[in-house]
C-alpha cells in the first residue's frame, strides 16, 4: 500500500479500475442483450458474477503477496457494517416470504381494493401499491401483484392505460424507498452508519408531499370515462397485521433483528392457525426467504471486500479528492451525493447495487463536509429510487409494461415518461430539501461529532442490541 510521508493513503485513480470493470461489464452486457431484443436485458448477468470478475482484476493488478490481498479482501467482507447489512437482508427475506405464503400480500391488496371507491380507482391503485410496497419492501413484487389487477380494471373502465401503469409504478417506488425491509433502506442506513428510524423520518417528509400531489393529480385526471363496478373481494385483516406490526416497531426504533424476527413468528403463527402452512412449511418458507436474498447477500459481501482493497490502494481517496474539487460547501456536497447515486443507478439499473457502490464515497463526503449521515442515507435511497422507477431499462418499468401484453392497449417504457409524476415530483422536493432543509427538523437534533464517526458507528450498531 502506497502512503504519503504523513502516513495517509496515496491517492491513485488506477485503483478504481476493478469497479469500472464491474460497471462496464454489467452495463455493457445489458446494452448488448437489449440490442438483441432479450427481455429484462439488464438483469440477465447476475451481479455477484460481475463483481467476482472485478475482484479477480483487483487481485491481478494490486501489488502485494496473494495471501496479503486475500486477507484484505476477507477483512473487507467481514466489516461490521457489511455483515450486519447481510444478516438484515436474510431476516427481511424470511419475513417477506412467510408473510406472502400466509396470504398477507393478497389480503393487503384486496383490503385496499375493497375500501377505495371505484371512481377514484387510478388514485387508489397508487395508494394500494404504495402501502403494499412499504409493507413488503419489494417494488417488483408490488408491481407483479397489483399490475394485473390495475391493467384489467383500466381496460374495463376505459381508463388511460399508461396513466394507470404509471400510478402503480409510482406507488411501488414510494414504498420501496420508505420500507424498512427494502434492500435499499438496509444498504443506505448501514453504509452511512445511521439508524433506520431517522432515515425514515427524513425520507418520509420529502416523499410525502410528492405522494400527496401525485394522488391529487390522479384523482382529477384519472377518473373513469364511465361508471365501473368492482367485484367484491375477500380479505382477512388479521393477515395484514404482521406488516403493520413490523412497520410500527421499526419506526419507533425497536431492535431491527427482534422486529423482523417477531414479524416472522407472528406471520407464521397466523399462517399455521389459518391452515396456509404447517410447521414444516413455515420452516421451508423461512429458508426460502433466506435463499431469495442470496444474490444481494453475495453482492454486498464481495463488494465490501473489493471496496476495502480499492480504498487501501488509494482509489477512494483519489475519487474523493476529485469530488472535493467540485464541492464548495455542505449544500453542494449533498448535491454531489445525489448526483453520484443517480449516475450509479443509471449505469447499473439496480438501485440497491448503486447504493452499495456509492455508499463509501458518500460517507467520505459526509465526513469531509459535515453532512449529516441521516441526510446522506435519505439522499442515496431517494435518488436511486427516482431513477430506478424512471429509466426505460429498469426492471420495474419493464415489468409493468410487459404486463400490458394481453390488454387492449400495449404500452412501451417511453410512453410512461410524461406520466411518471411521483418520480418527477419526488426529484423536485428532494432538490428543494437540499437548499431549504424542511425535512431536517423531524430528526432528533443532537451534535454530530465527525471526528468520532467510528464511535458513532458502534453506537448505531448498539441500537440493535
Amino acid at each position: 500500500m502506497d502512503k504519503k510521508d504523513n502516513g495517509t493513503i496515496k491517492a491513485r485513480g488506477s485503483a478504481l479500475i476493478p469497479f469500472l470493470v464491474f460497471i462496464l461489464l454489467y452495463l455493457g452486457t445489458g446494452i448488448i442483450l437489449q440490442m438483441q431484443g432479450v427481455e429484462m436485458a439488464f438483469y440477465q448477468l447476475p451481479a455477484p458474477v460481475a463483481i467476482l470478475v472485478a475482484v479477480i482484476v483487483a487481485f491481478a493488478m494490486f501489488k502485494g503477496k496473494t495471501d496479503e490481498k486475500t486477507a484484505d479482501f476477507i477483512k473487507g467482507c467481514g466489516d461490521d457494517n457489511i455483515l450486519t447489512m447481510c444478516f438484515i437482508y436474510l431476516f427481511a427475506g424470511a419475513f417477506a416470504a412467510v408473510a406472502k405464503a400466509m396470504g398477507g400480500v393478497d389480503a393487503t391488496a384486496n383490503l385496499g381494493l375493497s375500501i377505495i371507491p371505484a371512481q377514484f380507482i387510478t388514485a387508489g391503485m397508487f395508494v394500494i401499491s404504495a402501502f403494499l410496497a412499504v409493507s413488503t419492501g419489494s417494488s417488483m413484487g408490488t408491481i407483479g401483484a397489483i399490475g394485473p389487477i390495475a391493467i384489467a380494471t383500466a381496460d374495463k373502465a376505459g381508463l388511460s392505460m399508461p396513466l394507470m401503469v404509471a400510478a402503480v409504478v409510482g406507488g411501488a417506488m414510494f414504498g420501496d424507498n420508505l420500507s424498512i425491509i427494502s434492500d435499499t433502506t438496509i444498504a443506505a442506513t448501514r453504509t452511512q452508519g445511521c439508524e433506520m428510524r431517522d432515515k425514515f423520518k427524513v425520507n418520509f417528509f420529502i416523499a410525502l408531499p410528492a405522494a400527496v400531489l401525485t394522488f391529487i393529480l390522479l384523482l382529477i385526471l384519472g377518473r373513469p370515462e364511465h361508471a365501473v363496478q368492482l367485484e367484491a373481494l375477500d380479505f382477512n385483516f388479521i393477515k395484514v397485521l404482521p406488516y403493520i406490526f413490523v412497520l410500527v416497531l421499526a419506526v419507533v426504533g425497536f431492535n431491527v433483528f427482534l422486529t423482523l424476527g417477531a414479524g416472522v413468528v407472528i406471520a407464521g403463527v397466523i399462517g399455521i392457525a389459518y391452515g396456509d402452512m404447517n410447521l414444516l412449511g413455515f420452516a421451508n418458507n423461512v429458508y426460502g426467504g433466506f435463499t431469495g436474498m442470496t444474490k444481494i447477500f453475495l453482492l454486498s459481501l464481495m463488494t465490501g471486500g473489493l471496496a476495502y482493497m480499492v480504498t487501501k490502494n488509494g482509489g477512494l481517496q483519489w475519487l474523493l479528492e476529485k469530488i472535493k474539487g467540485l464541492i464548495k460547501g455542505k449544500r453542494s456536497a449533498e448535491v454531489g451525493i445525489a448526483a453520484i447515486a443517480s449516475v450509479a443507478d443509471m449505469a447499473v439499473a439496480n438501485n440497491t447495487v448503486a447504493i452499495i457502490i456509492t455508499g463509501p464515497i458518500s460517507k467520505g463526503i459526509c465526513e469531509e463536509f459535515h453532512v449529516d449521515p441521516r441526510r446522506s442515507a435519505s439522499l442515496l435511497d431517494i435518488w436511486t429510487c427516482i431513477f430506478q422507477g424512471f429509466i426505460p431499462y429498469g426492471a420495474q418499468v419493464l415489468l409493468a409494461c410487459s404486463l400490458t401484453a394481453e390488454a387492449s392497449v400495449q404500452i412501451s417504457p417511453l410512453s410512461l415518461f410524461p406520466l411518471l409524476w411521483y418520480q418527477q415530483l419526488l426529484a423536485l422536493f428532494a432538490i428543494i430539501s437540499i437548499f431549504v432543509p424542511f425535512a431536517d427538523g423531524v430528526i432528533k437534533k443532537r451534535p454530530w461529532n465527525f471526528k468520532e464517526w467510528k464511535a458513532h458507528d458502534v453506537s448505531a450498531k448498539a441500537d440493535m442490541n
